[in-house]
């Protein structure tokens, strides 16, 4: 039973675009009638989730497979069932469910099918086959129905991506993605290949201890952090997401990045759980891939001035920060330290959910800002808390939360890192890990200061960001005219906003939920079951200090604001300007240009325009921009390269199509003398 209310919602979410499409006449009921869809299956979902996540939950049978016999479901294959449900996919669920339904009922105003509507169309039929897809692929327990979601979700990513096809930037944006799309599934079809050879089927079954030799598994492990890790975006894979992320359409960059990015984490999970005996090493590659990842992803972060690009590589960030739990759980497992793989798999599933919750409401909130004003440059706006105080607040609301600052969610889970990180230096099982894998345990000390540096530069980004975005006087008439987002695209928002705030300051009704995943991930750790996360932290202690801290915040707050109103107003001190404007605030660019200095052996950013030079400099234009480490400094340099030293092909394609024919021609005669058994021939020759 419980696995039909998740079939039925991805039913629901499959078929929710189908209406619109033939409604050309009735664009706007159409629009609805696919919302109601995404919300009724995303409840029908939820109620899945929640049988197989509470606490109170009836308890359900386990399977070899790490699955549980969730009710029966005919859609098999060679005898085998294609699909089901453990705690751990349900954990994976809800961010799918939440993120998808919301997102729809905000596209109602941002995309709105009456004003566009063969875009509004083609996305929403799109916005119900992605979410159909990822459903499925979490769901699935055999390989074919995982790469049947992949593929699904993928494809639709793509015409997402693409909604506003006729703009130069999403058309480029699209097709990036979609080569790194499909190199991503030809990896997983190797994976999932080399998995049916050395298993003798496609279930997604633990391999028994010594089934497979450690070559085999390291070969499996290798195709999955690549094939996963470029879906994901970790850094150096994560070349198709700023630019994907960029251009999509706001509603559409909140699901690629909230959710979107968690399959590849989910894929890589279950596959590291399923294969037997894994070595030291292969967890501390995973954590310092994180730790890289999240310090490379924040400093680009730093230097974009193009607000939907910055929150784009703050998704870089984020799941640099869930590979260092994934990573940590990994070499827990390896090391036999059960406090290791608690505090790992805590720190990367809450923060799968809490960068679902806090990356989601940003680019909502963007996507306001863009709705309002119709630019995402940062530097042509400002003074936008005025205009659009809820908005405001709830961009800082996100800006707070993926900063990782208490009293909000982002913190928990950094705190679990943090927990995990610095444990693994305490008791008697280091010295023995030492000895076993000394890079790995570098990993993890390398990662404290990392993980500390990524926390205080992702505060340096989003005090520009909100700064220049939110405050300050308007620098352009586009801010100047800006107002409010209508409830459709508010109350989103407003939910997030309150899960946000909630998981901050309720964490220890998250410690259950959390408990039944990680056990559900690892049934029989080392013969016993793992402890409660409790058990190293007391997180009621830590919701009553949030408590605290917040009610002071609150406090504070209220007191500036009544003092504030008894002051007469006048203007910001102006260091004796008898006219302040907005061009003598400070730019995004200018905020952030000590710290991009300092690393810019690594951004290498681009200035454009000439010097100021002379007592009476004549009036000049300066501008400034970071390219991409990866596709703009090695991939384009290096296709443009590939271009010039082939070009000789070219002369091959003058558009005859006799030429064409005899070019077929050729190829199937070479083909078939293949089939000559010239072997055979030979030896007839020698013998005569």
């Amino acid at each position: 039973m419980i696995l039909a209310y998740a079939v039925g919602a991805f039913v629901l979410f499959a078929l929710s675009g189908v209406p619109s499409a033939f409604m050309p006449k009735a664009p706007v009921p159409g629009q609805r009638i696919a919302t109601g869809s995404m919300v009724a299956g995303a409840l029908s979902g939820l109620n899945a989730c929640r049988m197989l996540l509470l606490p109170g939950a009836s308890p359900v049978s386990g399977r070899s497979n790490g699955f549980v016999d969730t009710g029966f479901f005919p859609w098999q294959a060679a005898g085998d069932s294609l699909v089901g449900m453990d705690a751990l996919s349900a954990f994976f669920l809800v961010p799918i469910f939440v993120v998808a339904s919301l997102g729809s009922v905000y596209g109602l105003t941002y995309w709105n099918a009456g004003t566009r509507p063969g875009s509004a169309r083609k996305l929403q039929f799109f916005w119900g086959t992605i979410s159909a897809g990822m459903v499925l692929l979490v769901i699935a327990r055999d390989a074919r129905a995982f790469i049947l979601g992949w593929e699904l979700m993928a494809l639709s990513a793509f015409f997402l991506v693409t909604t506003e096809d006729e703009k130069t930037e999403s058309r480029r944006a699209g097709l990036v993605y979609l080569i790194a799309t499909h190199f991503s599934t030809l990896t997983l079809f190797c994976l999932f290949a080399y998995w049916r050879s050395v298993t003798g089927s496609f279930t997604l079954e633990a391999i028994p201890a010594g089934a497979v030799g450690g070559a085999a598994s390291s070969v499996l492990f290798l195709l999955a952090l690549v094939g996963f890790g470029l879906k994901s975006g970790i850094m150096p894979l994560h070349f198709w997401l700023p630019a994907a992320h960029a251009n999509a359409p706001s509603h559409v960059s909140a699901l690629l990045s909230g959710v979107l990015l968690k399959m590849g984490v989910y894929g890589l999970l279950r596959i590291c759980l399923l294969l037997p005996d894994p070595p030291l090493i292969w967890g501390g590659l995973i954590l310092l891939s994180g730790a890289v990842s999240g310090l490379a992803g924040v400093l680009f972060a730093l230097g974009q001035h193009d607000l939907k690009r910055l929150l784009a590589y703050h998704s870089v960030e984020n799941i640099g920060i869930i590979f260092m739990g994934l990573g940590m759980a990994m070499m827990g497992r390896s090391a036999g330290r059960p406090s290791w793989v608690v505090l790992g798999m805590a720190a990367c599933l809450l923060h799968v959910w809490n960068h679902s919750l806090f990356k989601s409401l940003l680019f909502l909130a963007a996507g306001s800002v863009l709705h309002a004003t119709g630019t995402r440059r940062i530097d042509a706006l400002g003074g936008l808390s005025k205009r659009m105080p809820w908005t405001a607040a709830f961009f800082l609301v996100g800006a707070v939360a993926i900063c990782g600052l208490p009293p909000l969610n982002g913190f928990i889970s950094e705190l679990f890192v943090y927990l995990g990180l610095v444990g693994a230096f305490a008791g008697s099982g280091f010295s023995q890990a030492l000895s076993t894998s000394a890079p790995s345990i570098a990993a993890s000390a390398l990662a404290v200061p990392a993980l500390a540096m990524i926390g205080a530069l992702a505060l340096a980004c989003f005090v520009k960001a909100y700064g220049s975005v939110f405050l300050g006087l308007p620098r352009t008439a586009l801010a100047d005219s800006a107002s409010e987002a209508s409830f459709e695209m508010l109350a989103p928002m407003a939910l997030l906003s309150a899960a946000c705030v909630s998981i901050g300051l309720f964490p220890a009704f998250v410690g259950p939920v959390l408990d039944r995943a990680i056990a559900s991930g690892f049934p029989g750790y080392q013969g016993g079951s793992l402890p409660a996360l409790g058990t190293f932290l007391h997180l009621g202690t830590v919701g009553i200090v949030s408590a605290i801290l917040l009610s002071g915040i609150s406090a504070s707050l209220v007191v500036l604001f009544i003092w504030s109103k008894r002051r007469k107003e006048v203007p910001t001190w102006d260091c004796g300007y008898y006219l302040p404007t907005s061009r003598m605030q400070y730019t995004a660019s200018s905020f952030a240009q000590g710290l991009v200095g300092i690393f810019a052996w690594l951004l290498h950013p681009k200035q454009h325009g000439a010097r100021v030079a002379g007592v009476f400099p004549a009036p000049s234009a300066m501008s400034s921009h970071i390219g991409d480490l990866v596709l703009d400094g090695m991939l384009f340099p290096f296709l443009r390269k590939a271009e010039l030293r082939t070009r000789w092909i070219h002369r091959f394609q003058q558009g005859l199509v006799q030429n064409y024919i005899l070019y077929i021609l050729v190829f199937l005669a070479l083909c078939f003398c293949t089939l000559i058994p010239f072997g055979e021939i030979a030896k007839l020759l020698n013998l005569r």
